[in-house]
Parts: structure tokens; sequence; C-alpha cells
């Protein structure tokens, strides 16, 4: 009956002030809410009160959120509850994008859509920026397909688009969930590390992707404690290599070259994120020597498909600005192209956005300059992110620019998105450069960027990043489903684009 009580409000204060004046009017507007909470007529919503007993909606208070359900029970029976942990594909480059202030929005509203999908008792933790943690009381009917339909549920609700101002946030994202009757060790630490050892394995299935926990699973790769020293002895004993994603053409859907992407692989603790170790390379001041091993092998690589007989165009490689900035990076570069006996149009240099926007070091646009004209690609990266002006893009001899996956994604069911897209390839295709949407993760976004003019895609629905040896029969089999395809022919004088 509480909330329906609250309709009489306005009437009682109606009468204090017709009986008694503004000052019996304060006295109960000052005193009327706080009887309600002490008779308990006025309910406070679960997560402030979760909120005032753990002091922090962290990761530690979820932990002892789970402690306290796997110890006393959910129910009446004493079951200990399901751990589900969702996260947002990409959430760190949030802030890069839209600032802290537009970030904290963002955020803010996803966990509030998520508390609209739970139930009153259940409540969302942060665990991480973007990330959020919820426990699962049981009930008779919460098995694994029941959990499966929750974690359905608070996807859709987090990637329904964000309106932040005049812009619609894409957000796409992946879950993880463990039942407590799969871990062996029955402590909140250990079922919140199997859930999201399920996340790891969702996030490297691919954005949407949801897992459950399994024994068999993977060990979750805890970043080593001293990590500085850790990755500066896992570049030397080549733990640390590019793996290699392909990038098609829109027009015959041929390989049309690799993106190198650098991966750990850990001899003990498995696959080690990016996200967990580029920072501490940084840090360390190895990202030079990241650099020459990516480079080394991305050339090795070049090579071998070549004696190999297979069709691979170029890689691309990422240069960090410390890089760009070495004023012997164009001679060193074509000491490497010349010792492999490789032409340098082989090679594509990314640049991200941020730097062509923000550099103002001459040494910088002039190693670029070089480079291009040494004959190696420049490929803009994260473009639509950054602020640069047309006027960098010519100063820094940029050849194609590669469009952000935010503007990606539901491009084939958004129409802003559609937009939004056209715009940047009118403006690719009046500055003469050429085009790749990276991040494609579904058929209908390949084949609307393809509708719309763009050159080249890459993402998942094409193929993940792969090892190197991975790659050979990857090319083969992709060259052997172009072959099966039928092509479209056109007479004389007829404009078209051949299927593939």
């Amino acid at each position: 009956m509480a909330p329906q009580m609250l309709a009489f409000l306005p009437a009682v204060m109606l009468g204090a002030f017709w009986f008694g004046g503004e000052g019996l009017l304060l006295v109960i507007a000052l005193t009327l809410p706080g009887l309600l909470v002490v008779t308990g007529l006025l309910p406070v919503r679960p997560w402030q009160r979760a909120h005032r007993a753990t002091g922090a909606r962290g990761r530690q208070g979820f932990l002892a959120h789970l402690s306290r359900g796997l110890s006393r029970g959910t129910n009446a029976q004493g079951d200990p509850p399901v751990c589900v942990v969702l996260s947002i594909c990409d959430a760190g480059t949030l802030e890069a994008q839209f600032g802290a202030i537009g970030t904290d929005s963002i955020l803010h509203d996803c966990a509030e859509r998520l508390r609209d999908v739970l139930r009153d008792d259940d409540l969302p933790f942060t665990l991480a920026p973007g990330r959020f943690g919820i426990a699962v009381p049981r009930t008779p009917h919460t098995d694994l397909e029941a959990v499966i339909q929750l974690a359905g549920r608070l996807q859709y609700a987090v990637n329904r688009p964000v309106m932040l101002g005049a812009t619609r946030v894409h957000l796409t994202t992946c879950v993880g969930f463990a039942m407590p009757s799969r871990v062996p060790d029955q402590v909140g630490e250990s079922l919140l590390d199997a859930a999201e050892s399920a996340l790891d394995a969702a996030v490297r299935a691919g954005p949407g992707s949801i897992r459950a926990y399994s024994r068999g699973m993977r060990p979750r790769a805890p970043v080593p404690g001293n990590l500085a020293r850790d990755v500066a002895r896992a570049l030397e004993d080549g733990e640390i290599r590019p793996w290699f994603q392909p990038q098609v053409s829109t027009d015959t859907g041929e390989l049309s070259g690799f993106e190198a992407l650098s991966r750990w692989e850990h001899p003990q603790k498995g696959h080690i994120a990016p996200a967990a170790f580029l920072p501490a390379i940084a840090e360390a001041g190895l990202l030079e020597r990241l650099g020459e091993v990516v480079l080394y092998h991305t050339l090795t690589a070049l090579k071998a498909w070549d004696r190999a007989g297979l069709h691979a165009p170029n890689v691309a490689v990422n240069f960090s600005p410390s890089e760009l900035a070495n004023p012997r990076l164009v001679d060193k570069l074509q000491w490497e192209l010349d010792r492999f006996d490789l032409d340098p149009a082989r090679l594509v240099v990314e640049v991200l956005e941020n730097v062509v926007a923000q550099s103002e070091d001459d040494t910088t646009s002039r190693n670029i300059a070089a480079l291009s004209r040494l004959g190696c690609g420049i490929d803009l990266d994260d473009f639509g992110t950054g602020h640069a002006s047309i006027a960098n893009i010519r100063r820094f001899d940029v050849t194609r620019i590669k469009i952000d996956r935010s503007f990606i994604s539901r491009v084939d069911t958004d129409r802003d998105q559609q937009n939004m897209v056209s715009a940047i390839l009118t403006m690719a295709e009046r500055l003469n450069l050429d085009t790749l949407g990276e991040g494609v993760e579904t058929h209908g976004e390949h084949a609307m960027l393809a509708q719309l003019g763009c050159g080249h895609v890459q993402g998942y629905s094409i193929a993940r990043p792969m090892p190197f040896e991975d790659t050979p029969a990857w090319i083969r089999a992709h060259e052997a489903r172009l072959s099966t395809l039928p092509r479209l022919t056109h007479g004389a004088g007829g404009q078209g684009r051949s299927t593939g």
C-alpha cells in the first residue's frame, strides 16, 4: 500500500497550508518523508540500501555480496547465487571519444537500464568502468537456459542506443556467468573469477557473445604482479607476437591485406588481453622494441606467404607516436624492407587519428611523408573519433582512412549511422582516399558498407585475428570460397560490381 498512499501527499500538504499556514506546511514538508521512511511506508530502493551497507558498490562490495549469498543462500532452501558479469566492448575507448563527463553519463544510463531489467532485490555492481557484476538469486526455475535468457535481456537493454545530447551512442556487450554448482571453491572470489573466465571466452568469441563457465574452460589469465619485468622478458622470449586479421575488398571479396595486432600467449597464464599488457609496455618504455618485434614477424610472414604462393598484398602495422617521432624511423624501415627484399607497398603504416590531429612535431610529419614517398601505404586509424582536419590529412599524405567501428555498428539498420558513413565516404571520394570499415561484426553491416561504397572491410564477420600458423589455411579456404561464387558480368559500357 505504500506507493498508493503517496497519492494522498498533495492533499495532506494542501490541508496543512489551509489550517496552519506556511509554518505548518514547512514542518510537515520536513518531517513527513522521514516519518514515512522510519515507519517503512516509503520504500528505499534496494541498490540504495546496498550502497549504504557496503559503503561502495565496487568489486570488493560485490565480492562481499557474493560471499554472503554463498554462506547464507538466496532463498529458503539456502541455494547460492548465480554470478553474471556483463562488459561493454571497448569500454576503454569511451572516454577518448566522449570525454569523462560523457562517459559517466553513458555508464550511469547503462546501470539504470540494468536495474530496470532486474528484480528489486538484484543489484548491479560496478566492477570496473563498463563492467557490471550481478548476483542472481536462485529459484526452482533458475537453470542454464533461464540464465542465458536473462543475459540476453541484459544485453538488449544495454545495446539500445544511448542518447548523449544529439549523438546516438551504440554499444555492444559480452556476458559471462558461472553457476555455483560448477565452481569447486564456494567462496565469492572463486565464483567471480569463474564468471570472468567465462566473460574472457565470450570476448574472444566476438562482440555480443554469451558464455557459461565450465570446468574445462581455459583459466582466467590474471595480469602478473611485476608486469613491466614480465613484458620485457616476453618480448625477448617470443611470447608477444603479431596475430593477423584479414581485410577484404567489398568489390571482389578478395583478400586485400592483413592487420598485425599484438598478442601475448603466456606459457602458464594463457592469453593476456592487449588492454592489460600494452599500457605496461608503454610505462616500461618498450613501445619501440614492441614495434621492432611486430615489424620483424610481419615481414617474415609476408616472405613466407610469397614462398607458399599465397596472395597477401600487404600488412598494416600500428606505429606508436614515439616511433613516429624517431628521426631514424624511415632509414630503419627502408633497411628492413631491403633486408627482406620486399616492395615498400607491402607495408602499410597505421597512424591514429589523434596523432594526426594533435601532433605539432615536424619530425612526425616528415617521417610519414617520407614513408609515403618510399611507397608505403598510410592508414589513418580510428577515423571519426578524433579531430583531424582535411588539411592535416593532406599534410600527412594519408592514402586510406579506417572508419571507426562506432560508426559501423548497426549501420545496416540505423539510418543515422548510414548517413554518417555516407558523409565520410563522400569526403574520402572527393579527396581520392581509399576507405576501410573496421569492426564489421555482421553480414548485414558488410553488405551495407559495400552498398554505400566503402572499399574494404575488416572484422569478426570476416575472421578473427589469428596466429601466423593459421593464416595459410584461411587464405586457401577463402580463395576456394571465392572460386565457387557466381560473378555478375555487364555488357559493353555497363558498370557494376562483380560479386564475391
